[in-house]
């Protein structure tokens, strides 16, 4: 087993070394879980649709199986695979937010995505801003999970040494991009209501949701 420093990238967070992503998106196709950076925290990316992978993330974490995780997409026409509707309203905060921290919450298409919907039915999905994430979902071709990189109940983390030991020791890649911005996570915003909920509060504050309707 390699140790957490011999599996550690480091990139340009505004320009990420390709070869450095490539290699990412590889071990993610082929099921791996990977550290990396997001707008404010470090994530742990796995592939949306490979339920062992899902799994492992659940493990690593320690998270309980009936807390869904959210998926991270590099452009909109993603949301075909992931969504099984998707309401104006839904349309409208997009345009405005996207990308950015607003995760919004969908009805989940098909049963392939029952391994990170906790038995909601639903699935969060955001459009991701930092560009080392969306160059990484372009790498694997695919949606990857984008909860933070922390076990179940700590806060999340804006830099690799502030991850727990246990978790950089648990998967198959870190890629640093230094310091990130830290403060709170994305707003959650569950589309299926209409008008749409507020789940959680973060980054985009409620009312800038709310004037939009």
């Amino acid at each position: 087993m390699k140790r957490p420093s011999e599996l550690l990238f480091a990139i340009d967070p505004d320009n990420p070394e390709p070869e450095i992503i490539g290699a990412g998106g590889k071990i993610l196709k082929k099921g791996g879980v990977i550290i990396f950076p997001t707008r404010g925290l470090y994530g742990l990316g796995a592939s949306a649709f490979d339920p062992d992978a899902g799994e492992r993330i659940f493990r690593i974490k320690g998270r309980p199986s009936r807390k869904p995780i959210l998926v991270l997409i590099a452009q909109r026409s993603d949301l075909e695979d992931l969504a099984a509707e998707i309401p104006p309203h839904a349309v409208r905060i997009m345009e405005r937010f996207w990308p950015g921290p607003v995760t919004l919450v969908f009805r989940a298409k098909g049963k392939n995505l029952s391994h990170l919907t906790a038995g909601t039915g639903k699935i969060g999905i955001r459009l991701c801003s930092h560009p080392a994430a969306a160059a990484l979902v372009q790498a694997a071709g695919m949606p990857i999970t984008g909860t933070s990189a922390n076990l179940s109940g700590q806060a999340g983390a804006s830099g690799i040494s502030d991850i727990d030991h246990r978790v950089r020791g648990s998967v198959d890649m870190i890629i640093d991009s230094g310091p990130l911005a830290g403060g709170p996570g994305s707003t959650i915003v569950d589309v299926t209501a209409d008008p749409p909920q507020i789940l959680r509060e973060g980054s985009v504050p409620p009312a800038s949701i709310a004037e939009l309707f």
